[in-house]
């Protein structure tokens, strides 16, 4: 690997959405010539997406500039999932045409990547603003406008446990595609560990967890840029809300706990999880998919199940137990 690198951008039919991200970047790229590569996946755009990026191939020419077009529209996962997997340097950074990326980040992750040798994810914490009234949004268990309520770039830390923390604090932060720089290697094997993870709409939580498990995890204190907080494309999908809720939350946190975070953390989560379902988005699903809303709802009811009495037991084995003068944990 020459480059340190890769800035991918997945894209479908929105070109002038491309043409301005790639503008932004042809500014904030320069004179990092030698550390960087971009890379265009246009998921089988059926607007001038092609014409827009020729148009920046010329003019980004000192740059590797890589293009993809798809042969049929694979979907947004499976898209963002072939930049992953095409990255040749040795970190690879996807983020939206449509995210706002302040001009410093490109530098500030690149000395990052420089200074830290077993860096293998990098958080760059965002503030969020509603697509529709224009004001700040932010999780409630945050105060202030910054999406991580953390931050470890000046500490060594247990990479698995800051994870861990994002993750129950905002799992939207986590899968927030502009917010993280993977190292590729590990990214890679995740994603050959987790052959079917691009049918699954939050896998990037996954692969996220992945990294953090194998290596040192940096979330900034800054923000680098913005969240533009609205309906994502798949949430416009039909049957996508009971997925997410009752099927792929749950798969991702299985994921988790089979790739070392802990039973305790994943089965905890999993039941919260539950507990935070909207019973409205299975009835809706049951009045128009029957079948298919049964069919996710008895694996998803089966799991919690067996997560709460495994979460039982683990309460059960941190009762203290009188010896006489002492208590112990059994």
């Amino acid at each position: 690997m020459t480059k340190l690198l890769t800035i991918a951008i997945p894209t479908y039919n929105r070109a002038e959405l491309l043409d301005k991200q790639l503008a932004w970047l042809a500014q904030a790229i320069q004179g990092f010539e030698s550390d960087c590569e971009i890379l265009v996946s246009d998921n089988c755009s059926t607007d001038n997406t092609q014409v827009i990026v020729k148009k920046w191939q010329i003019i980004l020419s000192k740059f590797t500039f890589k293009y993809n077009k798809n042969s049929e529209n694979l979907g947004v996962m499976k898209n963002i999932i072939y930049c992953l997997n095409a990255a040749t340097t040795k970190y690879v950074w996807t983020i939206g045409d449509d995210d706002l990326v302040q001009d410093r980040a490109i530098p500030y992750v690149i000395n990052k990547i420089n200074e830290h040798d077993n860096l293998s994810l990098l958080f760059l914490n965002f503030s969020g603003r509603n697509k529709i009234t224009g004001e700040p949004v932010h999780p409630p268990t945050i105060v202030g406008n910054r999406w991580f309520d953390v931050d470890t770039e000046d500490i060594v830390c247990d990479s698995k446990a800051i994870f861990e923390h994002c993750f129950e604090k905002s799992i939207g932060a986590v899968i927030f595609l502009t917010a993280s720089v993977y190292r590729t290697d590990l990214v890679q094997k995740a994603l050959q560990i987790w052959k079917d993870a691009d049918t699954n709409w939050i896998s990037l939580a996954y692969l996220a967890g992945y990294c953090a498990a194998n290596g040192n995890i940096i979330v900034t204190k800054e923000t680098f840029m913005e969240c533009i907080v609205g309906v994502s494309y798949w949430q416009k999908q039909g049957k996508s809300a009971l997925l997410m809720q009752y099927k792929h939350t749950p798969e991702v946190l299985v994921k988790l706990e089979e790739n070392g975070y802990s039973k305790e953390f994943c089965r905890r989560m999993i039941v919260r999880n539950f507990q935070e379902v909207d019973l409205k988005v299975f009835l809706g699903a049951l009045r128009r998919w029957p079948i298919f809303a049964i069919n996710i709802l008895i694996p998803f009811l089966s799991l919690v199940g067996v997560s709460a009495l495994e979460l039982m037991n683990f309460k059960d084995l941190k009762i203290p137990k009188s010896t006489g003068q002492t208590t112990q944990e059994v």
